[in-house]
């Protein structure tokens, strides 16, 4: 196990972090359906806490094997079977995510943990013995991950032993903070060597992961209607919308490849992947979202017309506002102008004031129009950029 070269040709995902990538598809439905629940029955405010904790535990362990699998993919059979071991650590998290949302019980969820982070110390372990070079990184990876991993123990014991939740908020909030710090501090020997067309790629996949869920969460929501009632024109127009703003936040994160930007911005790699947890987690939110408003259709749910749509709104307007701060670190400019970003983000969040005045189903296609709308100014502030660099080009010729 030696590190990878930095620029290895045509670097692709392997089918390994492709079948790694479907265990989570079961961790973020769990999680996403929870939420969604929990906005439906009125308690959205009280449930957004509770997701983004366990939305981080998710992403984090996302985060972790990615970057590994980036710089030591062997794809050997020790390398193989600790991978899976980490899988299913993976599925015993998603088991938690009830018990996590509904009464604060993580016990489930930390052993699911535990059990990735033993396949994860492995493999740097791994990388430490047999890589003479990235011994001192590897090492300290497994140190840090390791003395972590009883820090969660440790907030499960506060927890069990009747702690106050600002108490078990705060250690959340400290352990969190100390475990994103662990690949600066393990780095500082020795960078690992990540491929950047291969860490964009990986991110691009986990993002239609999420998009994906958005459609299994709204398209379940559709299911259920259409088994309890005849199928109406306002749910085909609600699932419809739906879509189209799910179609609009995949053009807009794709609107301009990110390897090259990575390639040559190394050094603000972590502000750009530790940035997308904002999007990874709006999506996840967004899918819980339509799921209410597709529910709404058919059901007397216990929150009024405008906070279902402030479930699509409040989502859709993150991620737009942070798809142009995070990719602004890496991009100049950044793949959605500032402007239309802002622009974006006041109207998507403006919108849900006018339902009591239009309806549900007309807000919710203005927020599509809306979504739309930043898609085709973005895209034709693109094409403008690509003619001037055509231009510069010419001339410098």
């Amino acid at each position: 196990m030696t590190a990878r070269p930095i620029d290895e040709p045509n670097r692709v995902s392997s089918q390994l972090e492709l079948l790694f990538d479907l265990t989570f598809v079961v961790a973020v439905a769990a999680v996403t359906e929870q939420f969604a629940h929990t906005i439906a029955e009125g308690h959205g405010g009280d449930g957004v806490l509770p997701f983004l904790q366990v939305f981080f535990a998710i992403w984090w362990a996302w985060m972790n094997f990615t970057w590994f699998a980036s710089s030591y993919d062997t794809d050997d059979v020790t390398y193989r079977i600790l991978t899976m071991v980490q899988m299913a650590g993976v599925l015993l998290l998603a088991a938690g995510v009830p018990a996590a949302a509904d009464h604060g019980d993580y016990l489930m969820i930390t052993i699911g943990y535990l059990i990735m982070r033993l396949g994860l110390i492995s493999l740097w372990l791994r990388a430490g013995i047999e890589d003479p070079d990235s011994r001192r990184t590897a090492f300290r990876y497994a140190f840090g991950i390791g003395v972590l991993q009883l820090g969660w123990f440790g907030r499960l014991y506060l927890a069990d032993a009747g702690a106050s939740d600002t108490v078990l908020l705060v250690a959340f909030i400290a352990l969190a903070i100390l475990e994103l710090s662990v690949p600066l501090w393990a780095e500082r020997p020795r960078a690992t060597h990540w491929h950047p067309h291969h860490i964009a790629e990986r991110y691009g996949l986990f993002t239609i992961i999420l998009l994906g869920e958005a459609v299994l969460a709204a398209s379940n929501a559709v299911r259920r209607a259409v088994e309890e009632i005849n199928v109406s024109a306002e749910l085909i127009a609600v699932a419809a919308c739906g879509l189209v703003i799910l179609f609009a936040l995949w053009w807009l994160y794709f609107l301009r490849p990110a390897g090259p930007r990575l390639e040559e911005r190394r050094d603000r790699s972590y502000r750009w992947g530790y940035g997308h947890y904002g999007i990874f987690a709006s999506l996840a939110a967004l899918g819980a979202g339509l799921e209410v408003v597709v529910e709404q259709t058919s059901h007397e749910l216990h929150i009024s017309p405008t906070a279902a749509s402030y479930s699509v709104a409040i989502p859709a307007a993150c991620f737009v506002g942070l798809l142009w701060g995070v990719h602004r670190i890496i991009s100049e400019p950044s793949r959605v102008h500032l402007g239309t970003s802002f622009a974006g983000v006041v109207i998507l969040l403006l919108l849900p004031l006018a339902t009591p005045l239009v309806g549900s189903l007309a807000d919710l296609a203005l927020i599509a129009a809306t979504c739309v709308a930043l898609v085709a100014v973005a895209s034709w502030d693109e094409g403008v950029r690509q003619s001037d660099r055509t231009v510069s080009s010419t001339s410098t010729e």
